[in-house]
């Protein structure tokens, strides 16, 4: 058994304006027994000469690793296979976590644990969300995140390292849209209980290079994502849960992203295309859950051009 606690694991790529304040932020932890695995993706701005003097005078165990550009997967997969830590958590190189981020996640017993997080853009922050109990077990918090009632990001949990290695579970390289969902989902039917703090510690950060921007939709990328995850749980005996990604995660996901391109002034025709390309519409079609969405995907199925004409008059969500 590791000594370290926990390993913090920080992929970067071209962070240079931001990667110093996270670091910083990682330094200040009132955490004892942790370290800081540092990768740098083949960044070409000077972020590798930042993390050197970051870390150059650091007292927290650390490693500073440098490969060339192959993905933030990939990024991540190494700082897994590098650590050393109980438990691992992840912070990218652009966010900020409050000192006491480790601290709140942290109790040596459960698998998982779990802090509130809130979207910055300047000085604004964005509301967060609060859980009802302290405790919660892995299925039952699959399934709230299958059927979207609750925010999640994968940078809430702290995992356990043996699940994650034990179980071979890896981030997939070349997807740039739900990697890091698909990690955790994945992760998460191994375990028995999340601890639950709403405690905000995890800043995360909005700026103009946050959003993907990509004429390639490349955000309904997500639906095959889903889709491996379904059949890993099938191959796991979580029927259940993969039935209920057919049902719930994938249509919310597909109408989700459809909204997102509208909302973004991507062409109709072109968005229909797209969706048609990929099948979507029959998977679409395969939802089961409140009648309140069942009746917007029926209304967009029926007449997908008078839906987004009367999405444009009035602005609906993109939820």
């Amino acid at each position: 058994m590791s000594n370290i606690k926990v390993s913090v694991i920080v992929p970067v790529f071209n962070a240079s304006q931001y990667i110093s304040n996270t670091l910083s932020s990682i330094i200040s932890q009132d955490f004892d027994s942790f370290e800081i695995i540092v990768v740098d993706d083949g960044s070409t701005d000077n972020s590798l000469e930042i993390i050197n003097d970051s870390l150059n005078d650091c007292k927290i165990p650390h490693k500073i690793i440098h490969q060339t550009n192959q993905g933030v997967s990939v990024a991540r997969n190494k700082g897994i296979q590098a650590s050393c830590g109980n438990y691992l958590v992840f912070v990218d190189a652009d966010d900020n976590i409050s000192s006491n981020h480790l601290d709140c996640l942290y109790n040596g017993e459960t698998d998982f644990s779990l802090v509130q997080f809130v979207k910055k853009e300047g000085d604004n922050l964005s509301k967060a969300y609060k859980f009802s109990q302290d405790l919660i077990s892995c299925e039952d918090f699959i399934k709230m995140e299958l059927n979207m009632q609750i925010p999640f990001n994968f940078f809430q949990l702290m995992y356990k390292a043996d699940i994650i290695k034990n179980n071979n579970i890896n981030f997939t390289p070349g997807v740039v849209y739900g990697e890091d969902t698909e990690f955790a989902l994945k992760a998460l039917i191994f375990g028995d209980k999340i601890a639950i703090s709403n405690e905000v510690t995890y800043f995360y950060l909005q700026h103009a290079d946050s959003a993907i921007k990509t004429t390639e939709f490349k955000r309904f990328e997500v639906i095959n994502i889903f889709e491996n995850v379904a059949e890993f749980y099938r191959e796991n005996n979580k029927d259940d849960l993969a039935n209920l990604i057919k049902t719930s995660r994938i249509p919310r996901a597909i109408f989700g992203n459809m909204n997102f391109f509208f909302y973004n002034s991507y062409d109709f025709n072109e968005v229909i295309s797209k969706m048609n390309e990929l099948n979507l519409f029959e998977k679409l079609s395969k939802f089961q859950g409140d009648s309140k969405f069942k009746l917007k995907i029926r209304l967009f199925l029926l007449n997908p051009k008078l839906y987004y004409i009367i999405w444009r008059k009035f602005k609906n969500s993109i939820d």
